[in-house]
């Protein structure tokens, strides 16, 4: 392979300060409303204004591909507006572009792809991390291009580019529907396929240093307009590290092999100590504490086989099939957390030994939910953002998940409206106030847990430098070794329960409780 020196694009500090407080901003405002892309809680300058318009059309057109969205064009570029209600062309790469915001860096193992006559102007290939030891390297071949006409070489291949220089390539793009993105002084040009070898190989590779350190995303440009492309492709990014070995991992994921070790290891402690209050509460044991220990299990031996997926990938590129134990334990895991909190929402086995109609429901439609999010979780984590349907498939996990989450509060809030019933006429008021306060605050803990990692998580990941990708993971991760063990300590089996062991006065005391209160959800 041949070693190129990466021409890196001019950087303007404050500009860059300016482009990387936009971007925080404009990621919040997603958190804020997910499903109209709610852009008006950014900062509201004049020129703010016009760079938020550009994206907002940008990402309307990206997820309605019929939709007939045009940018937003100052009275300076008025006379621009007829050329782009022509050209998809630009609209497609500027929705590509916005991607990169959603996009999150990817453990970038050595890929081997396959483009198939593919039209599309622009192909996100990886989102990577770099120190200042970082290097690309990339080898195409059997590439052939179908066009009306002979298109120019120069006009097709590949490139790295910063988030911080996205707004400025928009800029560029809106001000010229014709311009092509690899003529851009803000992105760093690697190779074209004036480069290609001759007929039949039609092939070209080469390895490049990255000189400075920055988390950029790897692009094919094709800027031959009513063309298509079909290559095989191979991509390595990578940082070296002191001793000169190479590290597959993003700089801002190459703590994760450590991170999801330590945390497994708590896990099988847990496991453990769970197993220890089984044994000592034998008469209190219920089905559920079973299934929780097979949670803590599956918790445990998931953490492992990510831990190893990723020190493979880490070393060599590669998973060495780690990947595949890693998902199968992920779908077990992921089912029965929620089946988990299902079941012990509804109080089955513990309060009751069988579930009613309805939440037999809700189980039917959580779990083969949860089959289709973790179908559409391999795929996104199997593939990579230069499929077609990635972003779909995105979008699927997303429902999904959000439905699933939903779901599974409503057994909660059941339970609690039927102790509410139960405690007015069976006469037990303090029993039914203490299981009544358990599940109140199961379902404030629920609500938190889901809350957080679904939140705060996601902003963490999308205010965070490169550099501290793993901290979001970190958050994670104890955010729910602290659920777990909230959850389990709840419902732990207890021979003697202080709540159930109530004299006459205090039996008093919670009828009164039970009759003054009013909880609403």
């Amino acid at each position: 392979m041949r070693e190129h020196k990466l021409i890196t694009p001019p950087r303007d500090s404050a500009r860059t300060d300016d482009v990387v407080y936009k971007r925080q901003t404009l990621h919040i405002a997603i958190i804020d409303s997910a499903t109209d892309f709610a852009f008006n809680h950014t900062p509201t300058t004049q020129r703010n204004t016009r760079l938020l318009q550009i994206l907002r059309s940008a990402v309307l057109s990206f997820f309605i591909p019929n939709s007939k969205f045009q940018f937003p064009i100052s009275n300076n570029h008025r006379h621009h507006r007829s050329k782009m209600g022509k050209t998809a062309f630009t609209t497609g790469v500027t929705a590509l572009l916005f991607l990169l915001v959603l996009v999150s860096p990817s453990q970038a193992e050595i890929k081997t792809l396959t483009i198939t006559s593919d039209t599309r102007p622009m192909i996100l290939l990886e989102k990577f991390g770099f120190t200042h030891t970082g290097h690309v390297s990339i080898s195409a071949s059997s590439v052939s291009v179908v066009a009306a006409s002979q298109p120019e070489p120069s006009r097709l291949g590949f490139f790295l580019l910063s988030e911080e220089s996205l707004l400025q390539v928009l800029i560029e793009i809106q001000q010229n529907p014709n311009f092509c993105v690899l003529d851009s002084h803000y992105v760093a040009r690697l190779c074209t396929f004036r480069d290609l070898s001759p007929p039949p190989a039609a092939s070209v590779n080469g390895t490049y240093p990255v000189t400075i350190p920055n988390e950029y995303s790897l692009f094919f440009a094709n800027c031959a307009p009513e063309s298509s492309v079909s290559m095989a492709v191979r991509t390595e990014l990578y940082n070296l590290d002191p001793d000169n070995s190479r590290d597959y991992l993003s700089a801002g994921q190459t703590q994760l092999p450590s991170l999801f070790s330590l945390f497994s290891v708590a896990y099988f402690a847990f496991l453990a100590l769970w197993l220890y209050l089984c044994h000592s509460n034998r008469l209190s044991l219920h089905r559920i504490h079973f299934l929780m220990a097979s949670l803590l299990l599956m918790k445990a031996l998931n953490l492992l086989c990510a831990a190893e997926d990723k020190h493979f990938v880490k070393v060599t590129g590669t998973p060495h099939g780690w990947d595949v134990l890693f998902y199968i334990f992920q779908f077990i895991r992921v089912v029965l957390l929620f089946t988990v909190i299902v079941l012990v929402g509804t109080g089955w086995s513990f309060l009751k030994p069988f579930l009613q109609e309805r939440e037999k429901k809700v189980l039917m439609i959580v779990i083969p939910l949860q089959v289709l999010a973790n179908v559409a979780s391999v795929i996104i984590g199997e593939t990579g953002p230069f499929i077609k349907d990635w972003v779909t498939w995105n979008q699927v996990f997303l429902l999904v998940d959000i439905i699933c989450c939903c779901a599974i509060i409503f057994p909660i809030v059941w339970s609690i409206r039927s102790l509410r019933e139960t405690s007015k006429t069976d006469g037990k008021a303090a029993r039914n106030l203490a299981k009544l306060t358990l599940f109140r605050q199961f379902y404030i803990v629920v609500i938190g847990y889901l809350y957080f990692t679904r939140i705060v998580v996601f902003a963490l990941k999308t205010i965070a430098a490169y550099k501290y990708q793993w901290v979001s993971n970190l958050a994670e991760e104890a955010a729910s070794l602290a659920f777990y063990a909230v959850m389990f300590y709840m419902f732990r089996p207890v021979e003697r329960n202080e709540y159930f062991v109530l004299d006459e006065e205090e039996e008093e005391a919670a009828e009164i409780a039970l009759r003054d209160e009013e909880f609403e959800l």
